[in-house]
């Protein structure tokens, strides 16, 4: 149980002096009766409560997917570029999501965001060997000596010696290719760094998997939704946490 109050301003309904006012109107009520006590007890997860006749979205923790798009960074907040949390609803960001790990400002594809701490660690701790698979398109011939480089484990410019990856090849010509990257790291700029050290550039790169979850292809660049029930157990047993 939690204070009635307190459970609105985590939702971002105001102030708890603001949402005292709001009680004393009449406007707020909790399982189809008028509470006028804005320090009442109540259940979030269980009871109905109504704000100016607004149903109120409450759980512990969100979990959602994002078909991130160009030129968004992956942060809470800046001071100058669009951010992932300006793509959702106020209901949701409400509840302090973060995303889980990053996507370059310029990459696109799947994004988790959640507010659930303990999850969002593992998925992206090396240790837990949890897959990303990467479309992208590269402005150079790829062969199989590059395929081996990313069995091996490529070293970046900075001397750091990636884990073991796989590299795709979906298509060839003489000044593009289409691969498949997967990798189970999340370095700053990982996969366009490790072209870089083959000598060759990123031109587009999507994320399409994030270990068990696929980005829904119903979803456009800039779209969202909750993962579902199953989903969430998928990356919950992905990374042992059942």
């Amino acid at each position: 149980m939690e204070r009635l109050d307190k459970v609105l301003a985590n939702l971002g309904y105001g102030s708890r002096k603001e949402i005292k006012v709001l009680a004393k109107k009449g406007v707020i009520v909790v399982d189809g009766v008028i509470q006028k006590d804005s320090a009442a007890q109540v259940n979030p997860e269980s009871s109905s409560i109504e704000v100016n006749g607004e149903k109120i979205f409450y759980r512990k923790n969100i979990y959602l997917m994002l078909n991130k798009p160009d030129g968004v960074i992956s942060a809470t907040e800046d001071n100058y570029d669009k951010t992932v949390i300006d793509l959702i609803d106020a209901k949701y960001a409400a509840f302090n999501p973060f995303p889980v790990g990053r996507l370059d400002k310029d990459t696109v594809g799947l994004l988790l965001l959640t507010n659930d701490g303990e999850l969002n660690h593992r998925l992206i701790a090396p240790k837990w060997h949890v897959d990303k698979v990467y479309y992208a398109k590269i402005d150079a011939s790829v062969d199989e000596e590059d395929q081996k480089a990313f069995e091996k484990g490529i070293t970046l410019d900075d001397g750091y010696k990636c884990m073991p990856g796989n590299l795709e090849i979906l298509s060839v010509s003489d000044n593009l290719s289409e691969v498949k990257v997967t990798i189970h790291e999340g370095k700053f700029h990982q996969v366009k760094r490790m072209f870089e050290s083959l000598g060759k550039h990123v031109i587009y790169l999507k994320r399409e998997t994030f270990g068990p979850i696929k980005l829904d292809t119903n979803l456009e660049e800039g779209e969202y939704r909750e993962l579902t029930e199953e989903e969430v157990n998928q990356l919950r047993v992905a990374v042992k946490l059942v």
